[in-house]
């Protein structure tokens, strides 16, 4: 009997004792998180993950706990786990993206807050969802956000810019880490040769944002946001080619500079230099580049854990288009058509948070911008150089929260266009205020107020307004209104100002463009159930224009006109977005605009030129877990839109067809680290010389030597010719050989002239 009870005893302690170990993986989208966070809430045991994403917690006592894994970017997820006996229980993690309706973001109201608090709509868009359809810049990668559409501008040279519900490039305002570096010349070129592998997100405003922001964030802005170096990867490189021949490579890796600081570099090197004319005008159907962009970011640690980083980036490109057989030493010339732009271009950027209690940040940036460019043998040489520096102070006092600013913006710019008689110097200091008053937990008010003094133009003036009601946590309705304003700088702006033979009217003194604005935003989130998400996203606006300056390309078909408009200018619409995830492995990401976008002068409402009536774009990816496959279907498709023809005889067709371009790529990600992905790109094979004879005018005579042009006065016609001017009221005169009574125009151009092609691609990661 005491051997028994001795027995028991012995047994009884060993199962007290008795401890268990807990391990498992953490993992997204396949691949292994390193450093992710494990935590048991009842015993407050946590640990990290390893390289391969391995966890291990030892010697749990039997009982039930929850156990929470996390990583920063990715949602957080808990299980609830029950340990019974001396044991390995093993239990796995697959963390997903974050979706974006709770990002933090900062650019509706200059500072961070999750993007559903915030009283102004902010659309998120991360490097996951470019990746759906890989790109060599960040001007094509918006293709597929829905209400954006790169616009290209001319046929030969392929200059464009980024519309924003149907308004013009020059009426979006886009920033670099909160800081206005591209404008003015740089708004053609400066989307090109940002490293994708440094963009951390990009955060996009429909609507004017001026009383934050100034001039130019009348339509709305882009803030391309590049990555802390503390969160980035060691080292990453992604490069793909095609069946054109375009190579695109991107590289950035981080380091420490003992414990002061830590430095993130990027480098972009885009080439392409074959030259293809599949529409047999003997023009290139897509201009060549040899591109460079190097970016280098650099964040500083200090004892107070205050915000000091500093970033640059220099940027080269040399491209060309026009005849086939065009070379370097017709350069300028009269000989052989082509355009050719050298452009160079440095940019500084930083952010110091003052070293004192209140919470006060100096921001500032320098842009340094040369382009020498010829467009057949008209030289455009400019140079323009932009200093900015900006104080807020970010206070709370109980409801309010306080931004206060004053920002000082230095311009310089020089060209050799007759536009500029003399250098353009100026400096525009501004004030802001903003105060966001939580009138209850559900009721959010913002006012906003922005004074600017321009030397030119005097004092201007742009109050904003934002309400936001917290319907519960799923429904949130907001209401946003202000005004913008912007000052033109027409040879910058306007491509067709430079390009083709049109000859540039400006009849007076170009006075800054107002604009009033108001929109009503619905968000709506709704969990189907075993982990199925929905969230729909609906964006009515009505913008009304004063002074708008649109190029005029109607009254004469030989020449662009510009002035104040005599009347108003309205843009309208709805636009919807649709995110829904699911656990099958499905994504749909979905978007439709419906827009109108016209002028009214003199009582005549005319559709504005080049603006589109209804847009859809989609994004949908399948994830093939056995196979370590991912599949994305991505694709766009614009209504007609108003073409630029160059008169009665002109045959082509004065409005687009309704058109698409779609594309799919599949990725496949079984090996660790490294991502291989191919695919094809305009499936449909759509170029815009679709159901036109051509689409440059008189591609054959592009110096229009062999052009005739009558004043009306004289049965005698003349030669024009690109040397000489037309004369007032002159026409051209229809002949044999110019039967369409046409002059060179590469202005007609409403889409990419890239037609279908594959492309192939590696991804190499190393966290």
């Amino acid at each position: 009997m005491k051997n028994l009870i001795i027995i028991f005893c012995i047994l009884f302690n060993a199962l007290s004792f008795a401890q268990a170990t807990l391990k498992g993986s953490i993992s997204s989208e396949g691949e292994p998180l390193h450093s992710a966070n494990i935590y048991l809430k009842e015993n407050k045991k946590a640990t990290l993950s390893n390289e391969e994403g391995q966890y291990t917690i030892p010697q749990l006592s039997p009982g039930t706990y929850i156990i929470t894994a996390s990583y920063t970017g990715l949602k957080s997820q808990s299980k609830k786990i029950t340990i019974s006996e001396t044991t390995t229980v093993i239990i796995n993690f697959d963390l997903k993206e974050n979706n974006t309706l709770d990002e933090v973001v900062v650019t509706g109201t200059l500072k961070p807050v999750n993007r559903l608090e915030s009283s102004v709509p902010v659309e998120v868009y991360k490097p996951g969802f470019f990746k759906k359809n890989p790109t060599a810049n960040i001007f094509e990668a918006l293709q597929n956000v829905n209400g954006v559409r790169p616009q290209l501008n001319c046929n030969v040279c392929n200059t464009g810019d980024i519309h924003i519900n149907g308004l013009e490039g020059p009426y979006t305002l886009v920033l670099i880490d909160g800081m206005p570096i591209v404008s003015g010349l740089s708004t053609v070129y400066g989307l090109s040769g940002i490293p994708n592998s440094l963009l951390e997100r990009i955060e996009i405003v429909k609507g004017p944002a001026s009383s934050l922001y100034g001039s130019e964030a009348v339509g709305g802005l882009i803030n391309i946001i590049t990555k802390n170096p503390k969160n980035a990867p060691v080292f990453s490189a992604d490069a793909f080619t095609n069946s054109w021949g375009e190579l695109n490579a991107d590289l950035g890796f981080k380091g420490n500079i003992g414990k002061a600081a830590s430095v993130l570099t990027g480098v972009n090197y885009f080439n392409y230099s074959n030259p293809i004319d599949n529409n047999h005008d003997n023009f290139t159907d897509v201009t060549l580049q040899d591109r460079i962009s190097v970016f280098q970011k650099w964040n500083f640690n200090r004892k107070n854990n205050k915000l000091f980083s500093m970033a640059g980036r220099f940027f080269y490109e040399d491209r060309w288009g026009g005849e086939m057989q065009w070379e370097k030493k017709y350069r300028g010339g009269d000989e052989i058509y082509g355009e050719s732009i050298y452009t160079k271009r440095w940019e500084l950027l930083g952010a110091y948070e003052l070293p004192i209690k209140e919470k006060m940040l100096f921001s500032f940036s320098y842009t340094d911008h040369d382009q020498n460019s010829v467009y057949g043998n008209t030289p455009y040489l400019a140079q323009q150089r932009i200093g900015f520096g900006q104080l807020t102070w970010d206070k709370k006092v109980n409801t309010h929260d306080l931004l206060f600013g004053t920002a000082l913006r230095y311009q310089f710019y020089n060209d050799n266009s007759p536009a500029t008689v003399e250098k353009d110097i100026n400096w525009i200091p501004s004030l802001f205020i903003q105060d966001e008053i939580s009138l209850t937990e559900n009721h959010k008010i913002l006012l906003g107020a922005r004074y600017d003094y321009n030397k030119n133009h005097g004092s201007i003036f742009t109050p904003r307004l934002a309400y936001k009601l917290k319907i519960n946590d799923n429904n949130i309705l907001r209401f946003n209104t202000g005004t913008g304003f912007r000052i033109v700088n027409l040879f910058t702006e306007e491509h067709a100002a430079l390009t083709g033979s049109r000859d540039v009217i400006v009849l007076e003194a170009l006075k800054p463009e107002r604009s009033y604005n108001a929109n009503l935003n619905y968000l709506r989130k709704m969990y189907v159930g075993n982990g199925n998400f929905i969230g729909l996203e609906t964006t009515t606006w009505y913008t009304y224009f004063t002074n708008s300056i649109i190029p005029d390309y109607d009254s004469n078909p030989n020449q662009i006109i510009y002035k104040n408009l005599n009347g108003y200018a309205v843009t309208k619409g709805i636009s919807t977005n649709i995110d829904m995830v699911f656990n099958s492995g499905l994504k749909l990401i979905l978007g439709a605009t419906y827009m109108d976008v016209s002028k009214t002068e003199d009582g005549i409402k005319t559709r504005q030129m080049l603006t589109e009536k209804f847009t859809g774009t989609w994004a949908i990816s399948y994830r093939l877990k056995k196979w370590f496959l991912d599949i994305d279907y991505t694709g766009n498709i614009y209504g007609p839109m108003r073409l630029p023809t160059l008169g009665d005889l002109d045959p082509r067709k004065d409005h687009s067809p309704t058109w698409s371009i779609q594309n799919i790529q599949f990725t496949f990600n079984k090996i660790k680290n490294i991502e291989i992905y191919a695919g094809v790109k305009n499936l449909l094979n759509w170029t815009p010389n679709k159901g036109n004879p051509f689409i440059i005018a008189r591609a054959n005579d592009p110096f229009d030597d062999n052009v005739k042009i009558s004043n009306g006065n004289t049965n005698d016609p003349e030669n024009y010719g690109q040397k000489g001017n037309f004369i007032p009221n002159s026409q051209v005169v229809d002949t044999t050989d110019n039967p369409y009574a046409l002059t060179f125009d590469p202005g007609y151009v409403y889409g990419p002239n890239q037609g279908i092609r594959s492309f192939f691609g590696l991804r190499y990661t190393l966290k």
